[in-house]
C-alpha cells in the first residue's frame, strides 16, 4: 500500500504529464460511496462548499484507525483522482498521521504548478476539510 512519504518524493520527480497520468489512474480506484451515505448526499450534506467540483465527504475514525469515504463525479478526474490518493494513503491510519499532513502537500507533491490555481484552491480545501473532520471526530 502507498503512503504520502513514498509517494512525494515519486509525484515530485515526475514530469507533470506524468503527474496528471497517475491522478487519472487514481480516479479510476476511489470506491463508490457507501450505501449509507447516499440519503446524506442527496439532501446535499457534507459537500465541499469551497470546492468547485461536487465533492462529498465523510472521515470516520473506528476503533482509533481513519476511513474516508467520498464521492467526485467521474467528470472531474483530477479532483477525483486526488481524493482517491488521500483516501488510499490514509485509510486505516491512525488520527495523529492525518493531524501532522502538511498544509502545503500539493507544493510537496508538485500538483500546484501542474494544475491551475482554481483546482490547487478546492484540493486545499478538501485536505483542510479532511483534517478538521479528523481532528472533530477524534475529539
Amino acid at each position: 500500500m502507498a503512503t504520502l512519504e513514498n509517494l512525494i518524493p515519486r509525484f515530485k520527480a515526475a514530469d507533470p504529464q506524468t503527474r496528471l497520468e497517475t491522478l487519472l489512474d487514481y480516479s479510476k480506484k476511489l470506491p463508490p460511496l457507501p450505501e449509507r451515505f447516499q440519503a446524506e448526499k442527496e439532501l446535499g450534506h457534507n459537500r465541499v462548499a469551497e470546492c468547485q467540483t461536487p465533492v462529498y465527504l465523510w472521515v470516520e475514525i473506528d476503533q482509533g484507525r481513519v476511513h474516508i469515504h467520498a464521492d467526485v463525479p467521474r467528470e472531474a478526474p483530477t479532483v477525483r483522482g486526488f481524493v482517491s490518493l488521500l483516501a488510499r494513503t490514509l485509510e486505516g491510519a491512525p488520527p495523529g498521521a492525518v493531524a501532522s499532513l502538511p498544509l502545503d502537500l500539493l507544493d510537496q507533491l508538485g500538483l500546484s504548478e501542474t494544475l491551475g490555481m482554481t483546482r490547487t484552491q478546492g484540493l486545499t480545501a478538501i485536505l483542510h476539510r479532511i483534517k478538521k473532520s479528523v481532528e472533530l471526530a477524534a475529539g
